[in-house]
């Protein structure tokens, strides 16, 4: 799936306009445009002990009801794409989620990154790793990809925090390097830099502790 701008096309700020108005088609378009982008963000940061229990969807759900009770608001002074306001709707009922469902657990600072505007859960290391492996391997590949998976997680959770943040924004949940700047607070040329940082970073990680990324990476 390919990304949008961090400039929302003209149309969209007219259908946005008759959202705000009350056009249900207009904001069932809005929201099926990024459905699949938001659900793929909750997905990275769901925390393994809430998978099975809570639902992507009712998170979604929920910061759909809050976008749309403040729509108006936005509108008045849109900062940000509308994607991006969406997305950070998403991420806060995330974060309430994980602190309903496990409590205290949940308030540990190093779950949470502060990038842009509040505290997102963290992508997790299993759901990169997963990710970096890619399709679901057959019966008989099963073990090899658990223990392969297994060491990119080990690689994943010795690398800096943002380094493993700006990976999960541009790779899997596929911003573009506009929407990774504003996210990030950086410019378009230093986002860009970051990821390939990032990218070499894990690299020389697999190297260390397995020979090379070849030897994980299908």
């Amino acid at each position: 799936m390919g990304t949008e701008s961090a400039q929302e096309p003209n149309d969209w700020h007219d259908t946005l306009r008759r959202a705000a108005t009350g056009d249900a088609e207009a904001w069932r378009r809005l929201l099926n445009r990024h459905h699949d982008r938001l659900r793929r963000m909750i997905a990275l940061r769901l925390d393994v002990r809430l998978q099975g229990r809570v639902d992507p969807s009712d998170v979604l759900q929920e910061a759909y009801l809050d976008a749309s009770l403040h729509l108006n608001e936005y509108l008045q002074d849109p900062k940000i794409p509308f994607f991006l306001w969406l997305r950070s709707l998403t991420g806060t009922r995330l974060a309430k989620t994980h602190r309903f469902h496990l409590s205290t657990q949940a308030r540990d600072a190093g779950r949470e990154v502060s990038l842009y505007r509040g505290a997102l859960p963290q992508a997790s290391s299993a759901a990169l790793a997963a990710q970096l492996l890619g399709h679901e391997p057959r019966p008989s590949e099963a073990i090899l990809r658990a223990e392969m998976k297994l060491k990119l997680e080990e690689a994943l959770n010795r690398m800096d925090a943002t380094d493993r943040e700006v990976l999960a924004l541009r790779h899997f949940e596929q911003l573009s390097t506009a929407e990774t700047a504003l996210v990030l607070g950086l410019t378009e040329a230093a986002a860009g830099k970051r990821f390939i940082r990032a990218l070499r970073k894990l690299r020389e990680i697999l190297t260390q502790l397995h020979g090379g990324p070849d030897a994980l990476l299908p």
